[in-house]
């Protein structure tokens, strides 16, 4: 009995060693998450450091972005239009933006209802400021429009998440 109760403390001390030397687990945020990026000059690096060359500059803050690895400081993110590359973690923020995804455009309403009262229809790629998410709507910002979403036309939320 001794034996068995000293293999369990031995494995449950060893097993969070292996997940915090993952060196692609930097932190314990789930993997992937939407993030936004948080300075008007920000660089991507095609590795995660700044000995690797830049491959673009974002020029605004607020676009969304996926952390899909990390890396120590760096973040591997994938954009709206696919493309990947490393950014220092400090150019990241976690406020929640996204773009409208939906070929058509999106429809913003008064509640979380397609009959509560139609306020604008957001075109493709329009920068939306997501403040919060529940069984399938979104509470979104643009302009000087704000209401609510479906979340399934908005890059930068996954479809099930909520969050407010």
């Amino acid at each position: 009995m001794k034996f068995v109760l000293a293999l369990i403390i031995v494995f449950s001390s060893v097993l969070p060693v292996y997940a915090q030397d993952d060196p692609f687990r930097s932190t314990g945020f789930p993997i992937p998450r939407f993030v936004s990026v948080r300075s008007d000059k920000a660089f991507v690096r095609t590795g995660p450091g700044q000995k690797y060359p830049i491959q673009w500059v974002y020029t605004k803050s607020g676009i969304p972005v996926e952390v899909i690895l990390e890396y120590d400081i760096w973040r591997k993110i994938r954009d709206f239009d696919g493309q990947e590359g490393w950014m220092h973690k400090s150019l990241l923020s976690g406020r929640r933006y996204g773009f409208v995804r939906h070929e058509e455009g999106a429809s913003v309403y008064k509640k979380p209802m397609q009959n509560s009262g139609l306020l604008a229809v957001f075109q493709k790629q329009v920068l939306l400021r997501v403040e919060e998410c529940a069984n399938g709507w979104c509470f979104v910002k643009a302009s000087a429009y704000q209401g609510w979403m479906q979340q399934k036309y908005i890059w930068g939320v996954y479809e099930s998440e909520e969050f407010d």
